[in-house]
């Protein structure tokens, strides 16, 4: 049961389902399940602190990372024909983050005369938070509501009613793998009534060589942002990770089409943790896969939007072709 922060009339109403507590038993299993078997990973999850979060935001803004700007291209030149076709009332944007993008679906809503509310979904508390007071002070007209959660467990938390856009964007649907991804959708649409609309954001497949400078930029800002996930676990877990003892990889898989980021031991190396009571005895040369990006094509996207149980509607690219975005709708 989550914890329910009302403000009715007066501001935007938060509902809290991953509290503190909640969230270190879930770092807690997620290191021992990704460190303790072979090969070793860890959850993209885990990269968003307040430090991770800075961090990617300065990604976006390199000039080797092209796929914000090109969904955001797209989205200056569509939002008013999503809005239009999809004839919401209600957006909800799941991994919101700072809902930046967002906006240039809700000024298109708004102007429509059709916004009538707004949730936001995110893992961090203090991100969903500053989200809804921006949002409820932009937006006079919609109620606003935020829900901390993970996609794991909550998201039939979403409030239902009205006709609702969800927005999946940024091609954050490509750190799943096709398993996950296969559920993940069809999670979302069992949520979904009956002409609500799902607007997802994919990154294309392209030139392997653009793909890996997205992820291994000349400042080295991906790297740290890579190896910042070692400090959360330090902080969080007491473990003793020399982090510049690692050394961040990008790397193409050309059979799966996904971009693998991974943090490179140099040295053989014993790792403690306390907080499950974890030893990770790490080899010369041995990887902990970090993140995937997968890349996707056009009927791919459609194939696993059909499976899921939902219709596609309208695909819209951006002008060079790297960037895909697909509104798809509950039958």
């Amino acid at each position: 049961m989550g914890v329910v922060d009302p403000a009715g009339a007066r501001g935007p109403v938060v509902e809290v389902h991953l509290t503190p507590d909640v969230l270190e038993a879930a770092l807690r299993h997620d290191v021992l399940d990704g460190l303790g078997s072979v090969p070793r990973e860890l959850s993209p999850k885990w990269f968003y602190d307040e430090r991770g979060c800075e961090l990617f935001e300065e990604i976006t803004r390199l000039p080797e990372y092209y796929p914000t700007r090109r969904e955001r291209e797209i989205l200056a030149d569509r939002a008013a024909a999503v809005a239009r076709l999809s004839g919401a009332d209600t957006l909800v944007e799941l991994g919101s983050g700072t809902s930046e993008k967002t906006r240039l679906l809700l000024d298109a809503m708004a102007e429509a005369g059709t916004l009538r509310r707004i949730v936001v979904f995110d893992v961090s508390e203090p991100t969903i938070r500053s989200a809804t007071s921006a949002l409820a002070g932009e937006y006079p007209q919609a109620e606003v509501r935020g829900v901390v959660g993970d996609f794991d467990h909550h998201l039939d938390r979403l409030p239902t009613g009205g006709r609702r856009l969800v927005a999946f964007l940024g091609s954050t649907i490509g750190n799943f793998r096709p398993a996950e991804r296969k559920c993940f959708l069809a999670a979302v649409a069992d949520q979904m009534a009956p002409g609500d609309a799902l607007l997802l954001g994919t990154d294309l497949v392209k030139d392997p060589s653009r793909l890996v400078a997205a992820y291994d930029d000349a400042a080295g800002v991906t790297a740290e942002f890579n190896r910042n996930v070692l400090r959360v676990l330090n902080r969080e877990l007491g473990a003793d990770f020399d982090v510049d003892r690692f050394e961040h990889t990008a790397r193409y898989d050309t059979d799966e089409e996904w971009i693998e980021l991974g943090l490179r031991s140099p040295v053989a190396q014993t790792v403690t943790i306390p907080d499950p009571g974890l030893t990770v005895e790490l080899a010369e040369g041995e990887v902990v896969v970090t993140e995937i990006s997968a890349k996707f094509r056009r009927l791919i996207v459609e194939a696993e939007l059909a499976g899921a149980g939902l219709s596609s509607s309208e695909w819209w690219t951006d002008s060079d072709g790297d960037f895909g975005l697909s509104l798809s709708f509950c039958p």
